[in-house]
């Protein structure tokens, strides 16, 4: 199920769960990556190329991955999923609009700062 107020409800804690220097410049690389690879997916899926949707599929779960990775040195974990459409729903958000809101808000810089070694 999709979380009702999905967006506010991310924005809400979304500086909360990133605060460590690593994760924030994980995050920088992998949510370009992801959006780049969903592109490619999207692309090569109208194109009809399989190898393509298969490179595409395999870009988006690397920049799941390194997210995940970065969470891992967060003091605030975010909170669990509730089934795959919470999940897709949460993650495909973040990559497009959360993310980017949080750089271009000035958010990320402030807490890269405050992470003590910027």
């Amino acid at each position: 199920m999709i979380r009702r107020g999905l967006l506010d409800w991310q924005w809400s804690d979304y500086s909360a769960k990133h605060r460590s220097r690593t994760n924030l410049l994980l995050h920088m690389v992998a949510v370009p990556f992801f959006q780049v690879a969903s592109v490619v997916l999207v692309g090569t899926a109208i194109a009809r190329s399989g190898v393509g949707m298969g490179l595409g599929v395999l870009g988006m779960l690397g920049g799941l991955i390194i997210q995940g990775r970065g969470h891992r040195g967060e003091r605030e974990a975010p909170a669990a999923f509730d089934g795959a459409a919470d999940f897709v729903s949460r993650f495909v958000v973040e990559q497009w609009v959360t993310f980017p809101r949080f750089v271009l808000s000035g958010g990320w810089r402030r807490n890269l700062k405050a992470s003590g070694k910027a």
